[in-house]
This record gives structure tokens, sequence and C-alpha cells, in this order.
């Protein structure tokens, strides 16, 4: 089922403005500007009340269109904190203003956390009950998921190639009071691969792939490239009848068009599948696209 999705109410969380190429959030008590290169149209407020609110603002370095760095208040603290409580969630997110725009959550997802919440207690719960399910997060970044579902009780086993973002969800997983995930440094190409091969299962699978990057070794992951042999290899480990599956993109190359044709390829139809948009409305009634979705 085509689907265009957005979060529920968070109080620590705001989308007030975008436009511009740029987004206005609210992020616990502070407000931040950084650049978002969807937001084609014009901004609600003026520039002057953009720069009143926000107590931290990215602007690119000249030489890089990736990395800036952050105009900020000298009041604000960094890192802080925040939380999230919902439909059975109590997670405490650290966050920090980094050199690629990022601050360690992307609160579009927080409607995925929940999803993986209710997944894991409907596996729990089903007449062939799973107690543990076993829940594979790749490209983990820094574990909003990956917490989602240990809260929810599953093992869970959480992948990236950047290793100080691993430590960074750690950090995530003790502020929210949680222990036993299992942390791997890897290319997730390479660790499927070798599931796969040893006959290992999972429960649920999710997955962030970005456009393009690097593993701890050097390996090249190209999105267009490489999608479609990870999903194929996933399909390998996900368990036949008691599972949940959830892939986003955020390439502006690929549509939920397309990711619907890979994933019926792989997957043929799973009952409940829905897939479309994930997207934000600011305070103005603009809505602002953040990626495509599949999950059954």
């Amino acid at each position: 089922m085509l689907k265009l999705i957005t979060p529920g109410p968070w109080p620590d969380y705001e989308l007030i403005d975008s436009g511009n190429f740029e987004k206005l959030e609210r992020f616990g008590e502070y407000v931040l500007a950084r650049p978002e290169p969807q937001a084609i149209w014009d901004t609600s407020l003026s520039p002057d009340e953009w720069s009143r609110r926000a107590q931290a603002t990215f602007r690119r370095d000249k030489q890089s269109p990736e990395r800036g760095d952050w105009q900020k208040a000298p009041t604000m603290r960094d890192p802080w904190q925040i939380g999230f409580n919902q439909q059975g969630l109590n997670l405490r997110f650290k966050l920090a203003l980094t050199s690629f725009k990022h601050v360690g959550i992307f609160p579009e997802q927080a409607t995925n956390w929940t999803f993986i919440h209710d997944r894991i207690k409907a596996l729990q719960q089903s007449k062939a009950a799973v107690a543990r399910p076993r829940v594979l997060n790749l490209f983990a970044y820094t574990g909003a998921a990956s917490l989602a579902a240990c809260q929810a009780g599953a093992e869970v086993t959480h992948v990236d190639a950047v290793k100080p973002v691993i430590t960074w969800s750690r950090e995530n997983m003790d502020a929210s009071g949680l222990a036993d995930i299992r942390w791997i440094v890897e290319d997730a190409l390479k660790f499927v691969r070798r599931e796969a091969r040893r006959g290992n299962t999972y429960n649920g699978i999710i997955m962030d792939p970005p456009a393009y990057g690097r593993g701890p070794d050097g390996e090249k992951w190209v999105l267009e490239d490489h999608l479609l042999d990870l999903l194929k290899t996933c399909a390998d480990l996900l368990d036949r009848n008691n599972r949940f599956f959830i892939i986003n993109l955020y390439s502006l190359g690929f549509s939920s068009l397309i990711l619907d044709n890979l994933m019926r390829q792989v997957f043929g139809q799973p009952a409940g599948a829905e897939w479309g948009e994930l997207y934000l409305d600011d305070n103005y009634q603009k809505r602002l696209p953040l990626g495509v979705f599949y999950r059954f």
C-alpha cells in the first residue's frame, strides 16, 4: 500500500520552518538552522526571525560540498540530550553538532521506531511466539532503531562501518538504560554475505543505506550498484514466517516505485507491505519529504 507517513507529536522535536534549501528545527531546548536540498520553496518566517531563533546555524565549507562549520551561541551546550517517549518506547539520545550537518538522529524515522516496537511485540505474542526475536540493523548510524528493538525485547545486532558512530550508539544505549546490543564495525554487505554462508537467520532486518560510502577496509558502497545484491542476501537471512523488514533510502535519484519494484522482485508481495515517502510537517503546513521507505 502506497503511503505518505509522518511521525506523531514529539515534545522534544519540532520542524519550525523550511525553505530556501534550509530547515529550522528545535531539538529539545535548542533551535538549529541547517541545509535541506529538498526545501526548494520560500520560507514562511523572515531571515531575521530565523537568525533570532537559531542557537546554531550550519554554514557549508566552500571547498567541500558535504562539510561545514556551525556558528553557535556561546551559551549552547554541545553535546546535549533529548528524549523520545511514544507507544511503549522511552529512549534518550545524545545530540551533537557534526561537520556533516547531522546531529545524531533523523526525526522522520520516529515512525519506524514505533513500527519496530509494535512488530517485535506482535512476534512475541503470536501463535508461534518468538520470546526474543533476533533483529539485524544495517548502516545503523547512532542506533535509534537498535534501541527501539532492544527496548521491545529483541536480541539486536547493530552493524555500521564507522567506529565513532558505534561509540555514539553505545552512549545512547547507556542513556536509555539498555544493555546487551551486539556491536559490529564492518561493511554491511560483507557482513550479511558471511551470515548467509553461516546459515544464520533473523526475525527482523532494518537498513538505511547511504547513496555512497566506504567500509572500514576501504570497501566502496554505491547504492544503485549494490542495493539489489544486498536485498537478495538479506532475503536469505530473513525468517520465512516470523519476520519484519524495513528499508529507508534518502537519495534524490530513488523513488518509492523503484524501491517497490526491487522489493517485489526479491520478496514477492509480503502481507501488509507498505511503501512511500516519509515527511515532516513544518509549522506552516509545508510538507518536507525526507526519503522513501518500504516495510512489511
